[in-house]
């Protein structure tokens, strides 16, 4: 009799994006999601940077990412990296694009992120309490 070893299934991220009104001008929010001490205290409890790699650090735990774009006054993406420091192997990143409306001059920040199906209404919440905290700290 042969036994079938049950090979673990890795799930695949599926790309997702939120939009959050903030009431502040493109200009302040950028450094908030461009810079290292703009992302401290909202995004993470501390956050560091060097030549583009972020350390990110929350209760204890430590991540780092890549900075792999950023468009003055409009937008940061980035990319993780794993625990040897190579970008992670899957076409995921998170972005924080702030857009303005031509006409009425209103401000939102879209977020489009990637996670598994599983895990997307608990990152779904994490972001909403993390953009709440930033709109907090702008004034918003």
């Amino acid at each position: 009799m042969k036994v079938k070893a049950e090979v673990p299934t890795v799930q695949k991220k599926k790309k997702y994006q939120l939009e959050f009104e903030v009431k502040a001008s493109p200009r302040i929010l950028y450094p908030y999601i461009s810079s290292a001490n703009g992302l401290e205290g909202w995004f993470a409890e501390k956050c560091n940077s060097h030549e583009n790699i972020f350390t990110f650090e929350w209760e204890g735990t430590t991540e780092k990412a890549k900075l792999v774009s950023k468009k003055e006054n409009q937008s940061a993406r980035f990319k993780w990296l794993d625990d040897a420091g190579a970008a992670v192997k899957d076409d995921s990143y998170f972005e924080m694009e702030i857009m303005q409306d031509e006409i009425t001059s209103d401000v939102a920040l879209i977020v489009t992120d990637f996670t598994t199906d599983e895990e997307k209404e608990e990152d779904v919440m994490i972001w909403e309490s993390q953009v709440h905290e930033l709109m907090h700290i702008v004034g918003s």
